[in-house]
């Protein structure tokens, strides 16, 4: 793990007495996911008023006419349940952090990391479209979300459609969540943070 270039910015995030276990980078997959908590603000047109079945057909026919019920029919037949779980669950408020995260300037690393206490997903600081893992600014990681270990019921790492390397996280409140890597990666970081898990 000391070879993990991001290793020494999640330690630099944990408790004293706390032990790092397994660090991977990875997204939360693309897909439909939990509804956002209770408590999110509401954008404009979402969860609620859709446009219905117009609105997802004008998705699908044009990508430059969005709606959010489109973009939900999309993702489902695109990329398929990358989640599943009620309002305000732990895979619930994980998606919302990733989605927050998503919403601010420039490009972000997603690192998952396991410790003997907890499940931690952090981000990185901005990064260019072409910096190498010596670029990376491990020192900026940032702790957006995490959840006790007890919360966590399994975790395992197999096939979705085409893609062999798909994490899938499930919460002791019945919600889930998938996280991959690119496919040109290796899963072996991934097959590590299901084994700190489990």
């Amino acid at each position: 793990m000391t070879d993990d270039p991001y290793a020494g910015g999640v330690s630099r995030l944990l408790a004293p007495d706390e032990r790092l276990l397994a660090v991977a980078r990875a997204d939360v997959a693309a897909g439909v996911t939990a509804p956002e908590p209770p408590a999110a603000p509401v954008e404009a047109g979402g969860a609620g008023g859709g446009p219905g079945f117009l609105g997802a057909l004008l998705n699908v026919v044009s990508p430059l006419v969005s709606f959010p019920a489109g973009d939900r029919l999309v993702d489902r037949v695109v990329y398929g349940v990358a989640g599943r779980g009620e309002p305000g669950s732990a895979a619930s408020r994980l998606a919302l952090a990733d989605r927050r995260t998503t919403m601010r300037p420039g490009l972000r690393e997603r690192v998952l990391a396991v410790t003997d206490r907890r499940l931690l997903l952090c981000v990185t600081g901005p990064t260019s479209l072409w910096s190498g893992t010596g670029d990376r600014s491990a020192a900026e990681l940032e702790a957006i979300w995490s959840v006790p270990r007890a919360d966590v019921a399994a975790a395992r790492v197999g096939w979705h459609r085409l893609n062999p390397k798909r994490l899938r996280i499930e919460f002791a409140d019945g919600s889930w969540v998938a996280c991959t890597v690119p496919i040109a990666q290796s899963g072996d970081p991934l097959r590590a943070i299901a084994a700190a898990l489990t």
